[in-house]
């Protein structure tokens, strides 16, 4: 299966993009990409004639993790700490600029990672710059689970570069992102969501060319990929399924790879709960992953949070390794978000 398809779906959505644009409202900003994230809304002040919101994360995790079915006493105790700030202040002209920054620290990784991008927001959209790669990813992604789950290959292999630029916005119920870096990669995506009834739906699609580096450091697969989500939410249960394709080039290697990923989320009182499921194929080889995940509300902002996750996938082709990932794990944290 070649990109010939593919390459027919990226131009109109290109064009789309840009085309209607001239309906769009303002669409909100998060430079958050990590599954770890507050469920909190995020406090607001004033300094002069800006508006300030904060939020943030604080949370202790133990780790117990299996490889290969057998335990080997893997128990990491740690600290992971994230903090997100926007300001924002309109000018004369009824725009507003403004600056958001994401940060993260872990512990056990003695490492810290950041994000910052700028935006200037108006009545036709936003336009953005700066570490914006995983926005049209956030915007267009299967529901974030709950407590320390996290589904693994529930997305393209690809990634664009950290630095780029592009534009947001809402049109009614739909809202349409559209990322470039200076590489000539890129993502675009879109979603609608709007309730009918006592029931809400979300629908969402997304494109992208990109690069994936195989884990011997060296090679370099071109991507082209593309995928759909659909959500259902009645009551206080979600429902929601992936389908994803994607085509994997570096040299004489031509790989295809498809997916299908779907979960359920649930919240009793002050529990809740959540199930994923993944299967894909790459080049005719499994790749399959599943997670479990819950949180018991505490107090305002503090919880308990349980996750079990799986995830297994050994490829090679042409005696390279394109990707390589066999563990179980167990993590239990205790959480505070604001």
């Amino acid at each position: 299966m070649k990109t010939g398809f593919l390459r027919l779906l990226v131009v109109p959505t290109v064009v789309g993009v840009f085309v209607l644009t001239a309906g769009a409202a303002k669409a909100q900003i998060s430079l958050n990409y990590d599954d770890l994230s507050s469920f909190e809304e995020p406090l607001a002040f004033e300094i002069g004639q800006a508006t300030v919101l904060v939020g943030g994360v604080i949370d202790v995790p133990v780790k117990l993790t299996v490889d290969d079915s057998i335990f080997h006493g893997d128990v990491d105790v740690s600290l992971v700490t994230n903090l997100d700030i926007s300001i924002e202040m309109q000018l004369a002209n009824r725009w507003n600029v403004g600056v958001s920054y994401f940060g993260q620290y872990d512990e056990n990784r003695n490492d810290y990672e950041d994000n910052v991008a700028g935006f200037v927001r108006t009545s036709w959209g936003s336009l953005i710059g700066g570490n914006v790669d995983g926005l049209v990813r956030e915007a267009t992604r299967r529901r974030r689970a709950v407590g320390n789950s996290n589904l693994a290959f529930d997305d393209f292999y690809g990634r664009i570069n950290r630095w780029g630029g592009g534009y947001s916005g809402r049109f009614g119920p739909a809202i349409l992102t559209g990322i470039a870096d200076a590489d000539g990669n890129f993502e675009l995506g879109g979603q609608f969501q709007r309730p009918i009834g006592r029931r809400d739906y979300r629908f969402s699609a997304r494109v992208a060319k990109a690069r994936y580096l195989a884990p011997d450091g060296v090679t370099d697969f071109e991507t082209l990929g593309a995928a759909i989500v659909g959500e259902f939410v009645y009551g206080s249960s979600l429902f929601d399924l992936g389908f994803g394709y994607e085509n994997l080039q570096a040299g004489p290697i031509d790989l295809n790879r498809w997916y299908i990923s779907g979960g359920t989320q649930t919240k009793i009182g002050v529990l809740s709960l959540s199930a994923a499921g993944h299967y894909g194929e790459l080049d005719g080889t499994s790749e399959a992953s599943a997670s479990l995940g819950m949180r018991y509300d505490i107090a305002r902002g503090l919880s308990t949070n349980l996750g079990v996750n799986a995830r297994k996938a050994q490829i090679a082709r042409d005696g390279i390794s394109v990707v390589n990932e066999d563990e179980t794990s167990a993590t239990a944290s205790l959480r505070y978000s604001f």
